[in-house]
């Protein structure tokens, strides 16, 4: 059961599924039961995942009579000591939708009850907190399962046993890879979908859907419901291999997108654009929100593997309330999520030595650190360069217009001396300037806005990489104690054979990620800047033209 609390010291988050919460700040907590000294919960600005429980205090409500007062118990500490926190961290307050998770009961009219299953359905990468089941729906009620083999430190096997992590927050355990890596995953009797990995020229890649197709965007139109109460964007979905649009809210996008999460462990799936608490009606807001949809909707329908979630068809393609309840509640019912999705990936039978693969991984992390700095510079100065079009180039071409234009007047005062086409032909020629300082004004909306978004997709995209990458790294660090152990008799060779094989599953995936990632990086940075340098190239011809037809006019004086 939820229980508020108040936050006694500022925490940073440092790791994949922790909230920052600063002092003084009001939290919900979901369940007082603490997990190796951790709460599950939510802080003010709306952000979901775990805290430590000696940073806050339980405030316990008391009702008498008439009168409500409440009390502040401090919650006990366990596991991570932090006694000694420092409350000088403080931390901007983040933008949220309070629309787009609005009345989830026209989607889910009553509460579903599902089993906590254990960390290995958590996922912990791409960048994100982790879809743990307690934070996804507060209409969601759980039913505590008992321990299990994969819970446990110890086994029957004591000997043999391969140490797990002591982190239990960490994104290698949290994404269930480690489970999937030591073998405590089990095989389902019936698996239903597969996603196939190939050989390339430059290593394994994801095989491609075998039914392409792409997917717009268009018509964001105000909608209100509950009679003028409730207010939002719906945005028309159509397919191209159905032809039949749907219409979406944002918060649809938020549903699919954290499925994504939830289910594809070793895959970066793209950011949706940001919330913001205000202004969201505001045209340049929904304008950027739809281009930003449209690139993630790009990215989506290009991805082999996302293309073919069925959660994604259902979001496509379901127009029938009765239909999307029923899929969106299978959606969310998926076991083959976190380690499980896992046992759905085919690798080639290529043999790749693993230390080879290692260095591939590497050096893709070396190319992902600088490609995100690079996004991040091209980002600061594109901004800045937005800023002086909106702002300062306006006002110095206005302020040259005024300039030719007092020119103009003083040349009229003197009647006897006055040049009439001259004098016109100068005025013509500050007026000029002054539209130019308005073309100045508009260009980004044609050319910077665009790069910008681009930009901020790799910025997520890239983002994701370090959880992906530390999934690897947990799983090759698992091949070389399991064959130190074989090697020192605590362990069969079948067993150590074992982790060796399910590693390399995860390497395949890996790589075929980072091969898609690098495909298409080339495509979108190609049309990226093939668009900017033909929107230069436009302007500054419509600037040319204007300057020329200025000009004309002085030629015949």
């Amino acid at each position: 059961m939820s229980v508020k609390a108040k936050a006694l010291y500022t925490f940073l988050s440092e790791n994949n599924g922790e909230i920052s919460i600063q002092e003084n700040e009001e939290l919900i907590i979901f369940d007082e039961k603490s997990v190796d000294g951790w709460f599950q919960g939510e802080n003010s600005r709306g952000e979901r995942g775990i805290f430590p429980v000696s940073y806050v205090e339980i405030i316990r409500s008391r009702s008498n009579s008439n009168v409500t007062d409440c009390s502040i118990s401090p919650a006990g500490s366990l596991g991570k000591d932090f006694s000694t926190p420092n409350t000088s961290l403080h931390y901007p307050q983040n933008d949220y939708d309070d629309d787009d998770y609005d009345d989830w009961d026209d989607w889910d009219d009553r509460s579903t009850v599902v089993d906590d299953a254990d960390h290995t359905r958590n996922p912990g990468a791409n960048g994100h907190a982790p879809e743990n089941p307690m934070t996804n729906n507060p209409n969601v009620h759980y039913r505590p399962k008992p321990a299990s083999r994969q819970d446990s430190i110890t086994s029957s096997r004591k000997g043999s046993m391969v140490g797990r992590n002591l982190n239990r927050f960490s994104s290698f355990v949290r994404s269930g890879v480690e489970a999937f890596v030591l073998g405590d995953v089990p095989m389902m009797a019936k698996i239903a979908e597969t996603y196939s990995i190939d050989m390339g020229p430059l290593g394994p890649r994801w095989k491609e859907n075998p039914k392409p197709f792409s997917c717009s965007i268009e018509d964001p139109t105000k909608q209100t419901k509950f009679k003028g109460i409730k207010t939002y964007i719906s945005y028309r979905v159509t397919p191209s291999h159905t032809g039949r649009p749907v219409y979406r809210r944002y918060k649809h996008f938020d549903w699919l997108y954290n499925r994504l999460l939830h289910k594809f462990t070793v895959i970066s799936v793209p950011h949706l654009p940001e919330k913001q608490a205000t202004g969201r009606f505001e045209e340049d807001f929904i304008e950027k929100r739809k281009r930003r949809l449209i690139l993630w909707m790009n990215h989506m329908t290009s991805h082999p593997v996302l293309s073919q979630y069925e959660g994604f068809e259902h979001f496509l393609m379901c127009a029938d309330d009765k239909q999307w309840k029923l899929g969106k509640r299978r959606a969310e019912k998926d076991e083959m999520v976190g380690a499980h999705f896992m046992l759905t990936l085919q690798i080639p039978k290529e043999h790749q030595d693993l230390q080879d693969v290692e260095e591939r991984v590497d050096n893709f992390k070396a190319f992902a650190r600088k490609m995100d700095d690079s996004v991040m510079q091209l980002t600061h100065v594109a901004s800045e360069l937005v800023r002086k079009h909106l702002g300062g180039f306006r006002k110095e071409f206005q302020r040259l217009g005024n300039a030719f234009q007092s020119i103009s007047h003083a040349f009229t005062l003197d009647p006897p001396y006055r040049s009439d086409g001259l004098n016109n032909a100068i005025s013509h020629t500050g007026r000029t300037y002054e539209n130019i300082g308005e073309l100045f004004a508009e260009q980004p909306k044609y050319d910077l806005f665009h790069m910008l978004d681009k930009l901020s997709l790799y910025q997520g995209l890239l983002a994701n990489f370090p959880d992906i990458i530390h999934l690897q790294k947990g799983a090759f660090a698992k091949v070389k104690e399991s064959q130190r152990m074989s090697d020192e008799g605590k362990m069969d060779q079948d067993e150590a054979d074992g982790i060796r094989k399910r590693c390399r599953t995860v390497g395949f995936a890996l790589q075929a990620e980072m091969s898609h990632f690098h495909q298409q990086r080339e495509v979108d940075f190609k049309d990226m800047m093939q668009a900017y340098l033909r929107e230069q190239i436009a302007f500054y011809q419509r600037v040319v033209q204007q300057l020329e037809r200025t000009l004309r006019m002085y030629d015949c004086l």
